[in-house]
């Protein structure tokens, strides 16, 4: 009987592993939303300065190369040195680096300003994702579909509110509406911080202490080369899928307004669509994701929107929106499934693949936003819209992948 009892009973540290903490896990989604709302009121303020600084659509793409490309860059940078020594703290320290750029951002009154203002908000957005997605990784438990789903889908429905803020504030507001979004940013902080003093006590007394963290660099073992073959397709099948969401989210308000005739204020919504529903789909992806396995759901998400996407540019006005609202949860429900899948690959390396991941969303977006502004002004944007529907063909070479249980197997005897 008593020997039952033993067994029966965790170890505090073993039942820490296993909780799912779903305050925490709330909490980082909180400020995941307010980090990324934060970036997306730089795309929400393209019309308006399309027209108040004539800019180009290759100016408008140079805007969200700086502001993603320096997230990209960064986020597996500051991963790759947390995971040797997490440094709970900067989490609040990346939001007021966003709080600088964002002051900047309003107050502008150049490009070459709004670029280094926007360059902030990079930094950022660098330094908070890797902590974030560790955060989410530590309160998981056994639940790490659910967790990293509640994680991003608290960023994706921050980037959601892009065209809300340019409907209701920037339309009305201007420039300088971006202000209003200090007080937030403000709440962000103050969050963190209570979020950081959890995180520095796992790291002190839980199974992510000092010793355990040495254990896991004293690993030297090569890594399997299937393994590497396998970061390298899911990075490709990324980079498509990063594509595809920069030209809608930065390009597609202009095709509803040239081709459709619809105003700046009613072409946000047919974004806005798009967007909640990548936040949805997120959200489900994950457990889906633990239920049907990580790799199903990938290829899901890509070649099963891949028909859409291609008749996307030729429907009529009335079917946009259900279309649009399909392409968007299936497409997007893969974002914190590909995080998961490479934090499996790589189980020793959480914020490098992490940053990796998640920071390579951005920067693919940044150099499409680029390429997709640059065709734009050379061919037109209709083109863009048919060019971009034939890229989650890709999805298909997503049973190249290793299976779930081949990860298991592969990581177990790396």
């Amino acid at each position: 009987m008593s020997t039952t009892t033993q067994m029966k009973k965790p170890t505090p540290a073993s039942s820490k592993q296993i909780q799912t903490v779903y305050g925490i896990l709330f909490a980082i989604s909180g400020s995941h939303l307010i980090n990324d709302s934060i970036q997306s009121v730089v795309p929400a303020m393209n019309p308006i300065f399309e027209q108040t600084l004539n800019l180009s659509f290759a100016q408008i793409g140079w805007i969200a190369f700086v502001l993603n490309m320096t997230a990209s860059v960064m986020q597996p940078v500051f991963g790759y040195f947390s995971d040797k020594r997490p440094a709970p703290f900067l989490l609040p320290v990346g939001m007021f680096m966003s709080t600088l750029g964002l002051i900047g951002f309003a107050l502008s009154p150049s490009f070459s300003m709004i670029l280094m203002s926007v360059f902030f908000i990079g930094i950022g957005s660098a330094v908070f994702h890797p902590e974030g997605s560790r955060v989410a990784y530590m309160a998981a438990g056994t639940k790490r579909g659910l967790a990293q789903s509640i994680y991003q889908v608290g960023g994706n429905f921050g980037q959601s509110l892009a065209p809300v803020f340019t409907a209701l504030i920037f339309v009305s507001l201007g420039q300088k509406g971006a202000l209003l979004f200090t007080i937030v940013t403000m709440i962000g902080i103050i969050l963190l911080l209570n979020v950081s003093r959890w995180y520095k006590r796992q790291i002190q007394e839980g199974s992510f202490s000092r010793k355990n963290r040495m254990k896991a660099q004293q690993a030297t073992a090569p890594i399997h080369k299937k393994i590497k073959t396998a970061m390298g397709l899911l990075v490709f099948l990324v980079f498509a899928r990063s594509f595809y969401v920069a030209g809608i989210n930065n390009f597609y308000q202009f095709y509803l307004i040239e081709d459709y005739g619809l105003t700046v204020r009613h072409a946000q919504l047919y974004v806005f669509i798009f967007m909640f529903a990548g936040v949805l789909g997120t959200f489900f992806g994950g457990p889906l994701a633990d239920r049907f396995g990580r790799r199903n759901m990938i290829f899901l998400s890509m070649a099963g929107a891949a028909p859409l996407t291609v008749i996307l540019p030729f429907v009529p006005l009335p079917l946009i929106i259900p279309v649009f609202f399909i392409i968007g949860f299936i497409i997007l429900s893969s974002f914190s499934v590909s995080v998961v899948y490479a934090q499996e690959l790589l189980p020793q390396k959480v914020g490098m693949v992490s940053g990796l991941i998640v920071g390579l969303a951005f920067g693919m977006g940044a150099v499409g936003a680029v390429l997709l502004g640059t065709l734009a002004d050379i061919f037109s944007i209709r083109f863009v819209m048919i060019l971009c529907g034939l890229l989650p063909f890709v999805g298909i070479l997503t049973w190249m992948l290793p299976s779930d249980e081949k990860v298991r197997e592969l990581t177990s005897s790396s």
